[in-house]
């Protein structure tokens, strides 16, 4: 037997939400394995690992791949804790990788542990005493997880970024319609009017002024500027249809995460409004039908469903249906200061919490091309290897004088997948020499870079008054 299946996987998170992507209960669920709802609820809870018997179940029931389900969870956790002592405050006693794996193979609850108690400091130092202590120069952003937007990214995270429950009603509501592109616009705003008494009316700048949508709850209309692009004009219509035909499922999912009212509630709502928006527009089993045929050609997916580049990258990181999926996407959104607006993933790929990219990272590089897509593999320390594409996007039309927000839209996967992808066509990805890049710099301990602008926290500072390298920090390894 192999080390990594020798090991004990305690994968009770991926677990969980497999069955609830399934929407099965634990009864259910225990009965398709052969186990009992004990022992099942044990696993769950990560009190008992999954064994080699219940792997070799998932992967014959579920049709998944035991290495990835094994691996998964593992990733994740090694790749928060990592973020987590890469804070100046460890810079003293800075605990090792191995520890850190350790720590994610034998005892899952007490990284959870980890996590909450650092989250709690976060916010102390944020907001209360320990706020006007030192400070971290280095930090490109605030060290507070469990600030809402935070929140609502590990919400999503913990649920593959998948909703079954609005992935079905977004498919109702589109065979009702039966349209697509600009039509699905004006069969949106009818189905508004005709059975929620709601007016669709697109309005001129100046009267909308920096607003792009507004709802008038009293005078039941929906008000979209004219500088917001047909795509977006239908993702509004849509965004609004979520609200008056979803409302309970978009509360009860929100009830998961957030129970009370407040920024946290609200701002999932929106993300799920957001979901459902997106699921009409490309209802799941066309869109993936259509990516397929297409390997993934992501301007023709635009065209075929009126939609924008950023939109159906967005909806690439959703195929996670247990019986259909499509290659699981990562998606990272990044401004020309390079700070992340947005972050998805179906995948592992390790996101930074904090912080910005890699600056050797080729989505960067698409500002100086605008419009076109960008195409890498890219290795990170670790040397698991992914193929990237990355491209500019337009958000909404810009009055003149005004100044246009740019952003790049960064979409990958792991290197293996990279076959199934029109992007890879005719090229021999396996033999390109990839592009070394990091998570950010701090947690990245590759030496002689010279875009590093921090030096490894795991690594002691090595300073030479004799001698200049291409680094501007060099360490020891």
């Amino acid at each position: 037997m192999s080390d990594d299946a020798a090991r004990k996987i305690m994968a009770g998170g991926r677990l969980r939400r497999l069955r609830q992507e399934l929407g099965l209960s634990q009864t259910g669920m225990a009965t398709e394995l052969g186990i009992s709802v004990s022992y099942l609820n044990l696993i769950e809870r990560n009190q008992r690992p999954v064994t080699a018997q219940v792997l070799i179940r998932l992967a014959e029931v579920y049709d998944i791949d035991p290495r990835e389900f094994a691996r998964e969870e593992e990733l994740r956790i090694v790749g928060e804790l990592e973020e987590i002592f890469a804070d100046p405050l460890f810079r003293d006693s800075p605990v090792p990788r191995g520890a850190l794996r350790e720590i994610a193979d034998t005892t899952p609850t007490l990284a959870t542990a980890i996590q909450r108690l650092y989250a709690a400091y976060g916010q102390l130092r944020e907001g209360g005493p320990l706020a006007h202590g030192p400070g971290d120069a280095d930090r490109a952003e605030g060290a507070a997880p469990e600030q809402p937007v935070e929140r609502v990214r590990d919400f999503l995270h913990a649920a593959n970024n998948h909703f079954p429950e609005l992935e079905a009603a977004a498919e109702r509501v589109a065979q009702e319609l039966g349209e697509s592109g600009p039509n699905l616009f004006f069969a949106l705003s009818e189905r508004l009017r005709e059975r929620h008494g709601l007016r669709v009316q697109i309005l001129p700048v100046d009267v909308m002024q920096s607003a792009l949508r507004r709802f008038d709850r009293h005078r039941r209309r929906l008000m979209i500027s004219e500088l917001v692009e047909p795509s977006g004009r239908t993702f509004q219509a849509a965004y609004q249809l979520a609200f008056a035909e979803c409302a309970e499922t978009i509360a009860r999912i929100a009830d998961t995460l957030e129970s009370r009212d407040g920024s946290v509630r609200r701002l999932v709502r929106i993300t799920l409004a957001n979901y459902f928006a997106a699921a009409v527009m490309m209802p799941y089993a066309p869109f993936l039908q259509a990516a397929e045929a297409l390997a993934y050609d992501v301007e023709v997916l635009c065209a075929r469903f009126g939609a924008s580049f950023e939109q159906v990258a967005h909806r690439l990181t959703t195929l996670a249906r247990p019986s259909a999926r499509g290659v699981p996407f990562f998606l990272v959104r990044v401004d020309t200061a390079g700070n992340v607006s947005k972050r998805f993933s179906s995948g592992s790929f390790p996101f930074s919490r904090f912080g910005g990219t890699c600056p050797r990272w080729n989505l960067h590089h698409s500002f100086r091309a605008p419009g076109r897509v960008l195409c890498d593999v890219v290795e990170l320390p670790d040397g698991a290897r992914w193929f990237s594409l990355a491209r500019t996007v337009r958000r909404n039309a810009q009055a003149w004088g005004e100044p246009e927000a740019q952003f790049t839209i960064g979409l990958g996967c792991e290197l293996k997948y990279a076959s199934r992808l029109v992007y890879a066509k005719g090229m021999d990805w396996k033999l390109r020499e990839p592009t070394p890049i990091g998570v950010n710099c701090r947690l990245c301990e590759r030496q002689n870079c010279a875009q590093r602008a921090a030096p490894p926290i795991l690594r002691q500072l090595s300073v030479d008054e004799t001698t200049r390298g291409v680094s501007p920090f060099a360490f020891e390894n």
